[in-house]
Parts: structure tokens; C-alpha cells; sequence
């Protein structure tokens, strides 16, 4: 019997803080938080952040490689074979047979623990923000296009339908509702004046075309970023202002928006929130009050003599120790701490000769000529 246990329900409405998520290429998931507030207006808690899989996708990309090297020798094989069982060739199929299994396992394994990673860290996220709901990309609107062979294929292979289906395994164990909504124009328009953005290669090419950094022509707003942290903000703001929009598909189960309106749309920009004047920080009196030390640091009188046999105060200064100091080099060739002869000039600073360690330390070593 499957063990159960009672978890709150989710809510269709009345969400105040939601957490919104782009898919991105080396950044899978970008998330961040955005508040609605009673006036309508709606604000970005925080500048985001970034589930970062470079390296399993990389791994991934790798996997699929030598997947499909793997199939086309085992369908030369199976052509020079011909259906002949005892061909010599048999047994080197049956062995691209059984790696081609593990190969794909092992695609299998990385794909489910990139998901169930992919999904906690979301729904942490959301716990962290104190979100209520988790707003996202419907997917069967996205396609890979346009960003070259490497990176449509690297896209098309990413496992999103697995994430969003333990995003929603996982939230709701705290009673936070994934919700999909359109993703038209998330990455086109900017989140705070919803004017169409200006893509370039990255910020310190401004003049290059390229598709990972956003810039707003608008004069007024000037916003810019990388893509995937305006998306995010634009998907929140969408969600919040869309709620009653929110309705229960009865063939998935799940929650989704499926049109946008336009009237509610215009309402769903990123505020940015009132910047308030810093405290004077200006030096107006003294750092901290004076006050007369108990003591002095040091002692400013001699100290009394000692009597003859009896125990008397501290001298003044440091403490008289029986201990003899360490013998010092009087000579920089004095050879008390090496034996090789000076190369160089150098002379140290900071310490004193031959006492000490400084950064040109030298090991010693006698070289020894046999006849």
C-alpha cells in the first residue's frame, strides 16, 4: 500500500507573492520573487537567481553523441550480418547492443536527478521568498530555433516536462501552486515599461547582435539585464495580474492560464521600489566620548626596588626572563642557517639578518663530486 499523508491546499487565487521561472541554456531554471500590492502595483523581491547545469548538460550533449555513434555501428553491422547468426560479426553487435543499453541508462539517471535537483531548488526558491504560488512557461509553446544546430539541440534535449512534473510533486507537499501561463513576448518586451527590448551579444558589446542581453530603448525606464532575469519578472508580474484568469484543466490536472488580456497585460510591469535617502553618515563630534583609562598602558614610573629575598612588583618594561635569546647571524655568510654560498645581492627587509623567515628562503644543499 502506497504510504499517503495530508497536505495543505493549493489555492487558485488570491496570491500575493509569487515566484516566477524562465528556462534559459547554461541556466536552466531563472527565478525571482515579485509581490502584488493593494494598489495594484507590483515589485521584485530581490534580483533573482540562477540554477546553473552547464556541466550535466554538457555531459548530457556527450552521452547523446556516443549514442548515436554507437547506433550507426550497429546498423553497419546488422547490414554487412544480413540476418546470418553465425557471422563472425555477431558477437561484436551483441556487444554494441549491450553498451548502447548502458549508454542509455545512463542518460536516463542524469536526466532524472537533473530534474528532481531542478525542482527542489524551485520550490525552494519559493519557500525562501514566502510564495504561495510558482508561475511558469508553458512549454507547448516553446520551440528550439534559431540559436544555431549546437544550441537548438542542446534545448530540444533539456528535460523541462520532467522538472515541471516534480515542481509540482514537491510543492505541493507545502501547499504552493504551479501554475503555467502563455509564454509570448516573456523575453521580448521589457519587464518595467513593456516596450520591445534591444538584444545584444553581452553588455560590454553593446553594438554586436546577440539574444543574451536586454536593453530598453526607453529613455524614461533604461532598463537592461540579462535575458532570462527580465523574463522571470515579466512571467510573475503576467501570473499575479492573470489570477482570475487561472482556471483547472481537466485533462492534466493542473493549473494554467490560457490567454492573455490585454487589459490585465498593460498592468503587469515591474515597479521598481521608492529609493529612500541614506542616513547622514557625516562626522559631527567625536567617535566615541572621552573617558580617563583606569590605568596606563604602560607603567610612566619606575618601578619600586626590590627587597632581598622577598617577591616585588614587575620591572618596569618587559619581564626580566632567565631565558638566553636566540643566537643571532652577525654576518650574512655566517652560515648558521644555510650552506650554499650568496648568488645575488639581495638584501632582506623587514626582518633581521639571518633571523627570521622571509620570502627569500633559501633550502640547504651541498653538491658532493665523486672521483
Amino acid at each position: 500500500m502506497a504510504f499517503t499523508h495530508a497536505v495543505p491546499k493549493t489555492q487558485r487565487t488570491g496570491h500575493t507573492i509569487a515566484l516566477g521561472v524562465d528556462w534559459g541554456l547554461n541556466t536552466l531554471l531563472s527565478a525571482g520573487a515579485a509581490r502584488l500590492h493593494d494598489n495594484g502595483r507590483i515589485t521584485a523581491l530581490g534580483a533573482g537567481a540562477s540554477f546553473r547545469s552547464a556541466g550535466v548538460l554538457a555531459k548530457q550533449h556527450r552521452l547523446r553523441r556516443e549514442g548515436q555513434h554507437l547506433h550507426t555501428k550497429a546498423a553497419q553491422y546488422e547490414r554487412l550480418i544480413a540476418g546470418d547468426y553465425g557471422h563472425a560479426l555477431t558477437g561484436k553487435h551483441q556487444a554494441l547492443a549491450d553498451e548502447i543499453r548502458k549508454v542509455s541508462h545512463r542518460r536516463s539517471n542524469l536526466n532524472d536527478a537533473l530534474a528532481w535537483a531542478a525542482a527542489r531548488w524551485a520550490v525552494d526558491q519559493a519557500i525562501a521568498a514566502g510564495a504561495t504560488v510558482i508561475y511558469i512557461e508553458d512549454l507547448r509553446s516553446m520551440e528550439a530555433k534559431g540559436m544555431g544546430r549546437t544550441h537548438n539541440t542542446r534545448l530540444s534535449q533539456q528535460v523541462r516536462g520532467q522538472i515541471v512534473d516534480r515542481m509540482r510533486h514537491l510543492a505541493a507537499e507545502t501547499g504552493i501552486a504551479v501554475v503555467t501561463v502563455p509564454a509570448a513576448n516573456t523575453s521580448k518586451h521589457c519587464p518595467q515599461c513593456l516596450m520591445p527590448l534591444r538584444h545584444r551579444k553581452a553588455p560590454d558589446r553593446r553594438t554586436t547582435p546577440g539574444w543574451k542581453w536586454a536593453i530598453c530603448p526607453n529613455l524614461d525606464c533604461r532598463w537592461q539585464g540579462d535575458r532570462d532575469q527580465g523574463a522571470w519578472r515579466r512571467i510573475a508580474a503576467r501570473g499575479l495580474t492573470h489570477q482570475t484568469r487561472t482556471v483547472l484543466d481537466r485533462d492534466s490536472g493542473t493549473y494554467i492560464v490560457r490567454k492573455i488580456v490585454e487589459k490585465l497585460e498593460t498592468r503587469a510591469a515591474i515597479h521598481t521600489a521608492p529609493v529612500t535617502s541614506p542616513v547622514d553618515g557625516s562626522k559631527t563630534g567625536p567617535t566615541r566620548p572621552h573617558s580617563t583609562r583606569p590605568a596606563p598602558r604602560r607603567r610612566r614610573a619606575p618601578s619600586p626596588t626590590r627587597p632581598q629575598g622577598l617577591a616585588g612588583k614587575r620591572p618596569e618594561g618587559h619581564a626580566h626572563t632567565a631565558r638566553q635569546p636566540l643566537p643571532r647571524a652577525a654576518h650574512r655568510d655566517q652560515r648558521v642557517t644555510t650552506i650554499s654560498a650568496p648568488t645575488s645581492r639581495h638584501r632582506p627587509r623587514g626582518a633581521a639578518l639571518g633571523a627570521g623567515f622571509h620570502l627569500h628562503a633559501h633550502p640547504a644543499f651541498r653538491v658532493i663530486r665523486r672521483p
